[in-house]
């Protein structure tokens, strides 16, 4: 009866050995499985990337006398830009306005933009973010500014309320095109102007992080460009999705039950790196949230938006908004 019992035993220690290997090789084989990937999707072709934009600017800029600015060539030539060069230093930094603002002398911009960043404690990011993003977006010939939202209370990082936080102020200063951003992204590829689509925008569908190939077609976070009527619209992004995940799957939810299709430039526009960082921690209620979320697209978000201005401060390179979430 022992020896059964042994043999039993030693079976059983058999089994969940080899299941947690061959469970680890099938993990390995499934990140390395190419058609894991949304290899083919529809996408903005380069001769549409133009038409496809959404020619709107603040009201200053608008009154401008200046011819308009040509961005065929920007386009075009859709010049790789991740280069050491544009990352160590800014070049003519007098050209940015204090509160991080750009906009061309030699013409008129059709496009103003709000770069909206969610921000704690990655300086090291946030000062290769402003030197790259000022070097690459003046080449561009838009107006943006950069707003840097950071949370300033030790609870657990609210990355969309902090979007809802800075397209208020971003609406303060007219700005009618919003790219929500994360800080540890670049753009790879000059062509992709950052401007609004007519069609809410996933910028970073090419992302190094999974091989340059988009993960899902619904992926819809990371560096997005949406209208600021459209943002609106859907009551921006959730409130409460505190801590990492859910609240781009929410956002794309949002979307879709208002009938808002997105889009995506084709992948050689879209390319992005990802700066190595620690993972956030993740929120354990995110699954609910889901699964729930269509019941509170109408009363959490925009609407439901309550935060504490600690400071508001004009950066040479940025306009920082510090909060309590």
């Amino acid at each position: 009866m022992n020896f059964t019992f042994k043999l039993l035993q030693q079976f059983c220690d058999f089994v969940q050995k080899y299941c947690k290997e061959i469970g680890s090789i099938l993990l390995i084989l499934y990140c390395l499985w190419p058609t894991r990937f949304a290899s083919h999707y529809e996408c903005i072709t380069p001769d549409n990337i133009f038409d496809s934009l959404l020619q709107k600017t603040t009201k200053n800029v608008s009154m401008s006398q200046l011819d308009n600015c040509d961005y065929s060539d920007v386009i075009k030539d859709n010049t790789y830009m991740y280069k050491k060069t544009y990352q160590n230093d800014i070049f003519d930094s007098s050209e940015i306005t204090l509160g991080g603002e750009y906009h061309p002398e030699r013409c008129k911009p059709l496009f103003s933009t709000a770069i909206i960043v969610p921000y704690r404690q990655r300086e090291k990011q946030l000062q290769a973010f402003l030197i790259y993003m000022h070097n690459y977006l003046r080449k561009q010939n838009i107006n943006y500014r950069i707003f840097v939202i950071e949370q300033f209370d030790a609870k657990p990082f609210n990355r969309a309320k902090l979007f809802n936080i800075g397209s208020v102020y971003a609406t303060r200063y007219d700005y009618p095109c919003f790219i929500l951003h994360d800080v540890d992204l670049m753009p790879m590829r000059l062509g992709h102007l950052y401007a609004c689509s007519k069609q809410p925008r996933h910028m970073c569908s090419a992302l190094d992080k999974f091989r340059f190939h988009l993960p899902y077609r619904g992926l819809f976070g990371g560096a997005v460009a949406i209208e600021r009527y459209d943002y609106v619209r859907v009551n921006g992004m959730s409130n409460m999705y505190q801590g990492w995940g859910g609240e781009d799957d929410d956002f794309y939810e949002r979307l879709q039950a208002s009938k808002i299709d997105i889009c995506r430039f084709e992948p050689g526009y879209s390319e992005y790196t990802m700066l190595k960082h620690a993972q956030e921690t993740p929120n354990e209620d995110r699954l609910i949230f889901l699964r729930n979320g269509h019941l509170r697209f109408h009363t959490d978000g925009l609407n439901s938006l309550v935060f504490q201005e600690k400071e508001f401060k004009l950066h040479n390179l940025f306009t920082h908004v510090l909060v309590e979430t």
